[in-house]
């Protein structure tokens, strides 16, 4: 006859950490999405994400930011952000874990948290004593739902483990005392089939058996998942609220002056071919590049623009004194500097606007005062030459992009436009303030990063149809692309297949030197795998140079080469 020993009336249980971790990641998701509605009262830079971002952002290496816009492009932000949440994540997992061994570890570990943002916050541009309400919001809410979870964790119960007939047998054999007794309850039955189930560690004799608190663990996950619920509503109205309070609508009630110096009327035969980048690049697919993880909102009621420094008188300008003076309207092509040789970090826009010369004439540089400085409602700078501002070229304190008041993305409600430089020493978007200093003194954001604090747009050229890798009929192909030579214009183009001669391509007509021009070439194309290459040269008989470099420190340089293969038609 089989017998079996029961387990022990008495049983233990335990917390396992991986449930630690899951309660960690839900409780940190409850703080930031209740710091998302507080961010409402103080702005959403102070959100905890948002202002460790900005710290990031401002602090990472040079070479970190050119892969991140190399991998990314325009999503650089949000992949920082991602990337942020998911660090948080593995932390947060990391503290519940623990803190299945002690509260104190949960404690400490949102507290440290908790001042990061509270330290990141208190030290972006224009913060005040408010902006710690998010972070201390977050470390409130994560500390309850952390305490809410950890004590709802399910337990694996812990027992002795059976006895088979064989054991018993030979505890028959060793005499009458050895028998097994029988349970002494039904938990005790109960134990005795499930630990059958799962014995651990050697013989059923002398092991443990371990099974999951199954009821507890079903209602630890419906208590999680009314917490992430819960904190994802908070985060979704905190930033339904933002939108709400965003300065959109403000923006949609702007009447654009009208200019005393309209833009070009724009020549026939542009946009010649599909697939070739249209002559005016539209609002919603202009290229952005900037350091605002959360962009800036300005109301023009509020908006104020201080010019200062090394100046014969200061002037403070504001909104409605803006819109009184005359404005020109004019096109302007603008470049980031990490755009890479064939990239499309570069765009062409109708810009309408306040010429800075006029504003800094009013202001009277002083000698020795070489570089402005403008500067940015969240802090940003960047230096520009003195000399270039009042040469003439058309430099502008821009309100209007293409017709509209600019995109809030854009700088709304004024920045800067200056044909011939790269954006990082020239557009700087939501202006308020003009510094004039000198270079010697002063180096602007991404100088110091390792940039020049200089950047003069280079002559480039490139290539959008065929696209890299296409599939071509034999016979008639059109290639096509845009070049720029900023403020001194474009010559000439030049396509080589194969290495062959240099043959020139037809430019379109553009309206303006600090415009990109479009182009195409005729070509006969031939079966096989080909390799096209473009080239530049600029009014003055400069060719774009051959010579690779990469974006840094002051722009990329090189021919773009498209392969493409050509089938038999």
């Amino acid at each position: 006859m089989t017998t079996e020993t029961a387990a022990p009336t008495t049983v233990t249980g335990r917390r396992p950490a991986r449930w630690g971790a899951l309660a960690g990641v839900a409780a940190a998701a409850t703080g930031l999405g209740v710091a998302e509605l507080a961010a409402v009262l103080t702005g959403p830079r102070s959100a905890p994400v948002v202002a460790v971002g900005g710290v990031v952002v401002d602090h990472v290496p040079a070479a970190v930011k050119d892969a991140a816009i190399a991998v990314f492009g325009v999503h650089d932000k949000t992949a920082l952000i991602v990337g942020t949440m998911l660090l948080l994540a593995l932390a947060a997992a990391g503290v519940g874990a623990l803190a299945v061994r002690s509260l104190g570890y949960a404690v400490g570990g949102t507290a440290l948290f908790g001042a990061i943002g509270v330290a990141a916050a208190l030290t972006r541009p224009g913060a005040d004593a408010a902006w710690a309400l998010p972070s201390l919001t977050a470390v409130a809410w994560s500390l309850a739902a952390g305490w809410f979870l950890l004590r709802r964790l399910p337990e694996t119960v812990h027992g002795a483990a059976s006895a088979t007939n064989a054991d018993a047998t030979s505890a028959s054999d060793a005499g009458p005392g050895a028998a097994a007794a029988p349970a002494t309850d039904a938990r005790s039955a109960t134990v005795v089939t499930e630990a059958r189930a799962t014995t651990v560690g050697g013989s059923a004799s002398g092991g443990r058996a371990a099974w999951p608190d199954s009821e507890g663990r079903r209602r630890f996950l419906r208590s999680a998942g009314l917490v992430v619920a819960g904190a994802a509503v908070a985060g979704y109205a905190g930033r339904w609220l933002s939108t709400r309070l965003s300065v959109s609508e403000v923006r949609a009630a702007v009447t654009l002056p009208v200019p005393v110096n309209a833009a070009p009327a724009l020549p026939s035969g542009l946009d010649p071919v599909p697939d070739l980048a249209t002559y005016v690049t539209k609002n919603r697919d202009f290229y952005r590049i900037d350091t605002a993880l959360s962009v800036p909102q300005v109301d023009p009621e509020s908006w104020g623009l201080r010019i200062h420094g090394r100046v014969e008188r200061e002037i403070t300008i504001s909104w409605a004194d803006l819109l009184k003076r005359p404005m020109v309207e004019r096109y302007v092509t603008l470049a980031c500097v990490s755009n890479e040789v064939g990239g499309d970090l570069i765009g062409n826009a109708r810009w309408l606007g306040v010429p800075v010369k006029d504003l800094l004439d009013e202001a009277g540089p002083l000698d020795g005062a070489d570089q402005v400085v403008s500067r940015s409602v969240d802090g940003w700078t960047c230096g520009t030459p003195t000399e270039i501002l009042r040469d003439g070229r058309d430099a502008l304190l821009a309100i209007g992009m293409n017709g509209e008041p600019l995109p809030v993305e854009h700088g709304f409600p004024v920045r800067m436009v200056v044909p011939g430089l790269y954006g990082y020493v020239s557009a700087c978007k939501w202006i308020t303030e003009i510094e004039l200093t000198s270079f010697a003194d002063f180096d602007a954001y991404w100088v110091p990063r390792g940039w020049s604090a200089k950047g003069p747009i280079k002559t480039q050229s490139r290539i959008d149809t065929p696209r890299r890798n296409a599939a071509l009929a034999a016979g008639a192909v059109t290639v096509a692309g845009v070049a720029w030579a900023q403020h001194v214009g474009v010559a000439a183009v030049e396509v080589s297949v194969d290495d062959g001669p240099w043959a020139p391509a037809t430019l379109h007509a553009s309206v303006s030197k600090d415009t990109w021009c479009q182009w195409t070439y005729a070509w006969e194309a031939t079966p096989g795998e080909h390799t096209l290459r473009v080239r530049a040269t600029d009014a003055t008989g400069a060719v774009q140079t051959e010579a690779e470099a990469p974006v840094a420190p002051d722009g990329a340089t090189g021919w773009h080469t498209v392969k493409v293969q050509v089938n038999d038609g």
